[in-house]
């Protein structure tokens, strides 16, 4: 397996990791941040770049992606249109 470099902070800092993408991606990791967030308990959390708190089991679990067959999307430079075809 090969190492790949992964930012992260505000891109000061980079660690090395294994290249199964499919750890940071997808299906698999929701439910690999759902785990750790059961796990964590009812913690306090830094947010607002470090400037407040909050609980973690405040955090409200994500949201499905809502349909988008058939809406108007944007080409090129923002001067043509066409149909979506979905994202399911």
């Amino acid at each position: 397996m090969v190492k790949i470099r992964v930012r992260s902070g505000r891109g000061t800092r980079i660690i090395e990791v294994d290249s199964d993408a499919s750890k940071w991606t997808g299906e698999q990791f929701k439910e690999i941040q759902a785990a750790r967030k059961a796990t964590a308990g009812n913690r306090t959390i830094s947010s607002g770049r470090g400037t407040g708190t909050r609980k973690l089991s405040d955090i409200p679990a994500p949201k499905e992606r809502a349909e988008s067959k058939g809406m108007t999307r944007s080409t090129g430079r923002g001067t043509g249109t066409r149909k979506s075809r979905g994202n399911k």
